[in-house]
């Protein structure tokens, strides 16, 4: 039998040229003190969007009005995963620290990408793509 994928979506929150991150509690089950993007596991009959709203709700205290899928991150430690990965440029509600995390920091694009570049070789890309992303004209 396969082992179990965690299956997870994750939001990159772009405003002002910058990208809002989370530093996770240090008695975080999952990631204990690492940097990370807000998102979480997607539950039994959810769709990634749904499971990101529920997330950024959760977490951040906004809705998420305006979301562009970016692309997928996955691994095998320290068990197997999946993590999904949305643009949100557009939200309801200011981003207020709820769960799981010790710090929230607007980081320009190198800062995101020297903080998630250990968690995955593609996040600097992805996190490239979602601000380039973000600031061309409609």
């Amino acid at each position: 039998m396969a082992p179990r994928v965690h299956d997870c979506v994750g939001a990159l929150l772009v405003s002002e040229g910058r990208i809002l991150l989370g530093r996770r509690s240090d008695d975080c089950d999952w990631l204990a003190g690492a940097w990370d993007v807000f998102g979480g596991h997607v539950e039994a009959g959810e769709s990634g969007e749904q499971a990101l709203h529920r997330e950024l709700q959760e977490e951040l205290g906004i809705a998420p009005m305006e979301m562009h899928y970016l692309g997928v991150l996955a691994g095998d430690a320290p068990e197997p995963w999946r993590l999904r990965l949305y643009r949100v440029v557009r939200w309801q509600g200011a981003p207020t620290n709820l769960a799981e995390h010790a710090e929230l920091r607007w980081c320009t694009l190198a800062e995101a990408q020297d903080r998630l570049r250990g968690a995955h070789r593609d996040f600097p890309g992805l996190l490239a793509t979602a601000m380039a992303s973000a600031s061309a004209p409609p």
